[in-house]
């Protein structure tokens, strides 16, 4: 399942018991619509195993700043709230580069 982050509700996202990826983008982005599919993807394959999150920057611009967003498409991974250094994604990445982060996790 894929949740739609907001201002009110985002640290509550990230403080899941389950590993969470957080998609940050923008609707006017292309290729951020380019990665939609691959996200959707991962949230259906993943579903119960970890939280997937769609963060748009426009929306949620606290957060974009706080974890140093500069580009769009960017994956973060977090951990029980905790930001897991090291497995940033930037752009329209393969789903397997994502998966294979998601279950270092898992």
């Amino acid at each position: 399942m894929e949740y739609k982050a907001t201002p009110q509700n985002f640290q509550d996202l990230i403080n899941s018991d389950l590993p969470v990826l957080v998609d940050f983008s923008a609707t006017w982005c292309g290729p951020c619509r380019a990665l939609a599919p691959t996200i959707e993807a991962v949230a259906s394959e993943y579903d119960g195993k970890a939280v997937v999150v769609k963060c748009d920057v426009d929306e949620c611009e606290d957060a974009a700043m706080q974890y140093g967003i500069r580009n769009i498409p960017t994956i973060l991974f977090f951990k029980k709230g905790q930001l897991q250094e090291g497995l940033r994604l930037v752009g329209n990445v393969p789903k397997a580069e994502i998966t294979q982060r998601l279950d270092s996790l898992l």
